[in-house]
């Protein structure tokens, strides 16, 4: 499948993992803690940042009851109104240069995710490089189609969607002009449970849609994400934070520096550690056949002698005959005077 391009960095198995610090409504209204964000993620090895782009009138309606009201109490943003919490998550529309500015300052990834055609609009002004749609919106087939019209790379976050669903998505993209495509695999729940996030498909969605694919990870900690390199993830996706206990809206799913740091080491460790079907010792490991069992005289015998199991062993180094060859050793008579410690030969024989 063909290798994608967003900026100066490739996507695809030849390449690292492309690790996405999400910023969401984690600057909690500060411009200068969205900039400190900005530092702490390329400090921390992020490829890129992301943003979101909206505001609460274009999310939803200034309605407060009913449909419009958050009351599962298991829900994270439960007692919200749905228009005041993307009032408390969005972030400004003036913030985005000066935070992509900052981006390309520190030699990161700047981009976001439009949540209408107007934002789309927005953020052409400022020449972002992608677009990602998030997993409520990858049933918005005509924001995937503007947004691919753009002719820019686009990421997809597939939860919650079905096969007929995504299947919609992937031709609306293709038919209005996308040529460069990414699906997350996505479980859309706050945080998300490692039981829930099915990363066996990854490689079968990557199968059936012909295209790179990578995780948009909402579980704690960073074991699921490096599980999904394993499994063929090309991208990765996290929420960031520069800490768990300053609150914010998504703060609670969110990885801090440090963790983020451990996430870009062990997440370019697992991509390394793929490698190929290979049987055999590879290069680095051909210093240490020597430290194999192999059969040795194990003690001083006179010409003429038989091999039997009280003087020849299997034993370390490997420099000698292999086990495997002890049966047709024993019962056979020594062609010469052999020393204790000599790695047996055909010769000997």
């Amino acid at each position: 499948m063909d290798t994608v391009r967003i900026g100066n960095r490739l996507i695809g198995e030849a390449h690292k993992p492309l690790l996405i610090a999400e910023m969401s409504g984690n600057h909690n209204h500060s411009l200068e803690r969205a900039l400190a964000i900005v530092d702490a993620a390329a400090n921390s090895g992020a490829d890129a940042l992301k943003l979101q782009t909206y505001t609460a009138e274009t999310m939803t309606l200034d309605i407060h009851e009913g449909d419009f009201f958050i009351s599962d109490i298991s829900n994270l943003w439960k007692g919200n109104s749905l228009y005041k919490l993307y009032q408390q998550a969005y972030t400004p529309w003036e913030w985005h240069k000066p935070i992509f500015d900052r981006c390309k300052e520190r030699g990161i990834l700047a981009f976001s995710s439009p949540f209408d055609a107007t934002a789309i609009d927005f953020l052409e002004t400022l020449d972002v490089p992608a677009y990602k749609i998030a997993s409520f919106e990858n049933t918005d087939l005509p924001l995937i189609r503007k947004a691919a019209a753009t002719g820019k790379p686009l990421i997809i976050s597939t939860g919650m969607a079905s096969i007929a669903e995504l299947d919609d998505a992937v031709r609306a993209a293709r038919e209005a002009g996308c040529t460069q495509l990414v699906l997350l695999k996505c479980t859309s729940t706050y945080p998300a449970t490692p039981q829930n996030t099915n990363l066996a498909t990854i490689p079968h969605m990557k199968q059936l849609f012909d295209c790179q694919v990578g995780l948009s990870d909402h579980t704690m900690g960073i074991g699921t994400a490096v599980a999904g390199v394993a499994l063929g993830a090309t991208v990765i996706e996290k929420h960031f934070t520069l800490l768990r206990a300053d609150g914010g809206v998504d703060s609670t799913f969110s990885l801090e520096p440090q963790e983020f740091h451990s996430l870009s080491k062990e997440t370019e460790r697992a991509w390394q550690s793929i490698g190929n079907i290979v049987y055999g010792p590879t290069a680095a490991e051909e210093g240490s056949k020597k430290h194999r069992r192999s059969l040795y005289v194990s003690k001083d015998m006179k010409a003429g002698d038989l091999f039997t199991d009280m003087n020849v062993r299997a034993i370390r180094p490997g420099m000698g005959l292999a086990p495997k060859y002890m049966g047709q050793i024993m019962g056979k008579r020594a062609s010469r005077d052999i020393s204790k410690g000599t790695p047996m030969s055909w010769e000997l024989l």
